[in-house]
């Protein structure tokens, strides 16, 4: 039993470190995504040395429209919610009812 608990916890370990690696990994390229301008002869960027970068031109101001239609009705979620709540608490007492018939029965003292 023991050493199901060991490999139980190692695998544990060996996925929290391959999410840590995954994460470092997904933001490395926009970590060295940054340009990094040389400065000019006088030591500070000029519009005429080889790395200033252009001002960006201010946005435009967004226009947002509003769509009402469609969507799904407050009763519906209402519904999806009750039956997902409805599904999760069988499956927890049938794993409950599966967890306690595999369970050695205590000695009985005689």
């Amino acid at each position: 039993m023991n050493h199901i608990r060991n490999v139980r916890r190692v695998a544990g370990v060996l996925a929290g470190l391959a999410c840590a690696w995954l994460g470092l990994a997904m933001a490395a390229p926009a970590v060295f995504a940054g340009t990094h301008p040389t400065p000019g002869p006088a030591g500070f960027i000029t519009p005429g040395s080889p790395g200033f970068i252009l001002p960006r031109p201010a946005p435009l101001p967004v226009q947002v429209h509003t769509v009402v239609v469609g969507g799904m009705p407050g009763w519906q979620i209402t519904l999806i919610a009750m039956g997902a709540a409805l599904f999760a608490a069988i499956i927890a007492v049938l794993a409950d009812r599966t967890w306690t018939a595999r369970r050695r029965p205590a000695a009985v003292a005689a």
